[in-house]
This record gives C-alpha cells, structure tokens and sequence, in this order.
C-alpha cells in the first residue's frame, strides 16, 4: 500500500477550515467586493470538496490531418492520421501505426463501409478481375463441343508370303 492508498477524505469540518484559510488568504491579498465573496466561498469548497473524488481523464478526440470529407478522391485515399495519399490504407496502418481498419474506423469515428481503398484503384482492379474471367461460375461458362471421337485404327493386313 502506498501513501495515497492510506489517506482519508477530509471531513466537513476541515473543508469549512481550509475554505476559511484560503479565502481569508485570498482577500487579504487581493480586493474582493463584497457581492462576490459568497461565490468565492462556494467555488473554494467545492473545489476541496471534490479533491478526495478521482479525476475522470477527459478524453479529447485527435483531430485528424485532413478533413474526413476530402479524406477519399478517385485516385487517392488520405490517411487521418498523417495525411499521406495513399492507394490502399490497410496496409499502411498496420505497418505504421499498427492499427486494424476496425480500430482506425473507430478512432476516428467513421462508418463501417468507410473505403481502405481508393475508389478509382478499386474499380481497375475490378475491371481487370472481370478481364481474366474472376467472379464467374463455372457452370456459366458456355458448354465445350463435344469431343469427335477419333477414327478407329485400321488393323495391317498380313503380307502373304
């Protein structure tokens, strides 16, 4: 156990005696009106009410290198996180940034159908896909002709002697 572990919230009547202090303290050196001393008693303890309470870390949300609207062109897509224009981004994150695409959807708050590839990069390799014959049934390919069959062997005729 550590120090801080051991502390023990200060009680009603210590927080009213450190309030006194400060905002004695803080009048004495500075010129307060006297409208505002309530308030300035209420924000001092509610401040030292509040210290024995933890902290909630407020998290701030990056802002990305880009605006995410122009983040995707045909040709390019920008990374958020270093604005780099780059074809496929998948690759890219798990190298650099060792992030999924799920992970870096999430991060930046983006829909699940947001593109790791650029648009136009993606319809070329679609296009040449198609090219090679990818994406197609076998039983939709047109039927083979049937194999002629071969003539049959004729036999030798034996030589007579």
């Amino acid at each position: 156990m550590s120090v801080d572990d051991q502390r023990v919230a200060p009680s009603d009547d210590e927080i009213r005696a450190l309030t006194a202090k400060i905002v004695s303290a803080h009048v004495g050196n500075n010129s307060v009106a006297i409208s505002d001393l309530p308030s300035l008693i209420v924000q001092v303890h509610g401040a030292l009410s509040g210290l024995d309470k933890p902290v909630s870390p407020v998290v701030e949300r990056p802002q990305p290198a880009v605006p995410i609207k122009k983040s995707v062109t045909p040709e390019w897509i920008v990374c958020l996180e270093d604005g780099k224009k780059l074809k496929m981004l998948k690759r890219h994150l798990s190298s650099a940034y060792g992030m999924t695409p799920e992970q870096y959807r999430e991060r930046w708050g983006l829909p699940a159908d947001y593109p790791m590839v650029a648009p136009g990069y993606a319809q070329q390799r679609s296009a040449l896909a198609k090219a090679i014959g990818l994406g197609t049934r076998r039983n939709a390919l047109p039927p083979q002709p049937a194999a002629v069959p071969a003539p049959a062997k004729r036999s030798r005729s034996k030589k007579s002697a």
